[in-house]
């Protein structure tokens, strides 16, 4: 093969991978921004403040 034919096989062939990772990335999203929203959940538990245990509507009324 001639070496412009090796670079467009080349050119193809990472079109080609890179539209795979962005169907998979598409496809997968709605499990990733679950995983984000639950981690996002938990750090907040973690790290949240002392005085988010208190109820404030019963303070108040």
């Amino acid at each position: 093969m001639s070496k412009t034919a090796r670079m467009v096989m080349k050119i193809v062939g990472a079109s080609l991978a890179l539209a795979a990772f962005v169907c998979l990335l598409i496809g997968g999203w709605h499990d990733l921004s679950v995983g984000c929203c639950g981690l996002k959940k938990q750090l907040s538990k973690r790290f949240g403040s002392e005085y988010d245990d208190y109820d404030d509507e019963q303070l108040y009324s």
